[in-house]
C-alpha cells in the first residue's frame, strides 16, 4: 500500500459554500431563496458542522443570504436562456456546484462543463458515484491546474462547441486573480459565439461596503492570507463596467446587492439581506 499517496479533498471554500446553502435551508424561514441540500449529502460532515466557527448562524448571515441569491441569480439566468435555445452552460470554478444534481430536468438538456481544480473534481465525482447520483453523460468535469494549463483548452478538450453559445457562470474567483488575469479571461470569453451570457461576480472596495459589512470583511481578508490564498482584487461597478467594455464585450450591466435584495429578498419575515460586497457583470458577446 502506497503510505505516501496523496488524500483528496475539496477546496475548503468550496466546502463552506455548499454547507452555507444547506444551512439556508435548515435555519432560515420560508420561503427559501434556493433549495440546496445536495452539497451536504456530498460533504457529510459530523452532526457539529453547524457549531463550526464558519458556521456561526448570526454571525454568517449575510454571507450566506449573498450566497444563496448568487446562486438562485445564476440559476434563473440558465434556466431563461436555455428557454431561448442556448445549450451549453460553463461553469468557471464550479466548486460543489449542485445544479446538475438538483435541476436535471433544466441540465439534461444542456451540455455542462464544470471547471475547476483538479482534486475537488475527483473528490466531487467519486461522492456522487458513493451517493448512487452519478455522473450524466452531458455533465462534463473540466479539470485545470491553472498553474500550470489553460481552462480554455482544456474546455474544448472536453467537447465544449465554439460555434455554439453559451452561458458561463463565475462566481468566488475574480477575487484571488490580478487584473491582468481577469481581463485574459474576459477577452477569452468574448471570442464565444455571439449571443453568449456572462455571469460573473466582482468584490466591492471595502470603501463602499455597507459599515456591517466591513468587519467580516476583514475577517474574511485575515483568513484568506493566513491560508495562503489571498485576496487580490476589488473594483467599483464602474470598474466593473469598463473591464467589460475593454475586452470587448457588446453589452455589460451590473446587478448589486441591492438588486438582489428587489429579487429575491422582499417581505421577509426574517430580515434575511445579503451582504454589499458582490456585484455581478452581466455581459453578452
Amino acid at each position: 500500500m502506497d503510505q505516501n499517496k496523496k488524500t483528496v479533498e475539496p477546496d475548503n471554500t468550496a466546502v463552506r459554500t455548499a454547507l452555507w446553502r444547506a444551512m439556508h435551508v435548515q435555519i432560515d424561514a420560508s420561503p427559501h431563496i434556493l433549495e440546496d441540500e445536495v452539497g451536504l449529502k456530498l460533504i457529510a460532515p459530523n452532526e457539529e458542522w453547524q457549531q463550526r466557527p464558519d458556521m456561526h448562524p448570526e454571525f454568517t448571515k449575510r454571507l450566506r443570504a449573498s450566497i444563496v441569491a448568487r446562486a438562485r441569480f445564476i440559476e434563473d439566468l440558465i434556466i431563461e436562456q436555455s428557454t431561448q435555445g442556448i445549450s451549453q452552460y460553463v461553469i468557471l470554478g464550479a466548486g460543489l456546484d449542485t445544479f446538475a444534481q438538483r435541476r436535471a430536468d433544466i441540465a439534461s438538456k444542456l451540455q455542462v462543463f464544470e471547471i475547476d481544480q483538479p482534486d475537488t473534481q475527483t473528490w466531487k465525482q467519486q461522492r456522487l458515484i458513493e451517493l448512487g447520483l452519478g455522473v450524466p453523460e452531458w455533465l462534463h468535469f473540466v479539470s485545470v491546474d491553472f498553474e500550470i494549463s489553460s481552462w480554455w483548452e482544456q474546455l474544448l478538450n472536453a467537447g465544449f462547441d465554439i460555434n455554439k453559445p453559451a452561458v458561463v457562470a463565475c462566481t468566488g474567483v475574480s477575487l484571488y486573480l490580478t487584473r491582468e488575469a481577469i481581463l485574459a479571461t474576459l477577452r477569452q470569453l468574448t471570442t464565444l459565439a455571439p449571443g453568449s451570457k456572462l455571469a460573473m461576480a466582482f468584490y466591492l472596495s471595502m470603501d463602499l461596503l455597507n459599515e456591517e459589512d466591513k468587519f467580516l470583511q476583514q475577517i474574511a481578508e485575515k483568513g484568506a492570507r493566513e491560508a495562503g490564498t489571498p485576496f487580490i482584487s476589488f473594483f467599483t461597478p464602474y470598474e466593473v463596467l469598463a473591464l467589460a467594455h475593454e475586452t470587448g464585450f457588446k453589452k455589460a450591466k451590473t446587478t448589486s446587492a441591492k438588486d438582489m435584495e428587489q429579487l429575491y429578498f422582499m417581505n421577509r419575515a426574517d430580515n434575511l439581506l445579503p451582504a454589499s460586497g458582490e456585484i455581478f457583470l452581466l455581459a453578452t458577446t
